[in-house]
């Protein structure tokens, strides 16, 4: 398995404070507005940010790790089971094209492992 990003996300109730923040102060550029505020490196895209994503979800992900293909999420699934971790959001094909789950790791914070779906 690869990790190909790490995703971090960011809170915050004033989306177009945030958006102003990381496009004006930081320079990044806008990659996706909806459902959630993407924000990337306009030199790798692979560094990025995502706003609104937490306040989306029952359980709120720290952030998340891209494992780059849908057999790599449930091999990962399948090997955090097994080690009894928590699950705390079901192995799901999202119907914006991502499948994901979030688990907790052992010092508490939860991770969305997930992968575009081809």
């Amino acid at each position: 398995m690869a990790v190909r990003r790490i995703v971090a996300y960011a809170g915050g109730d004033d989306i177009a404070a945030s958006r102003e923040f990381y496009v004006e102060v930081l320079g990044m550029r806008v990659a996706m507005e909806d459902p959630v505020l993407d924000l990337q490196s306009p030199d790798d895209p692979a560094a990025e940010v995502i706003i609104g994503a937490q306040e989306m979800q029952d359980a709120n992900p720290s952030l998340g790790v891209d494992v780059g293909e849908s057999a790599a999420v449930d091999a990962a699934h399948a090997e955090a089971v097994r080690r009894g971790l928590r699950v705390v959001y079901p192995l799901t094909d999202e119907p914006w094209g991502v499948r994901r789950f979030f688990v907790q790791d052992p010092g508490g914070t939860i991770v969305n492992v997930l992968a575009h779906i081809a």
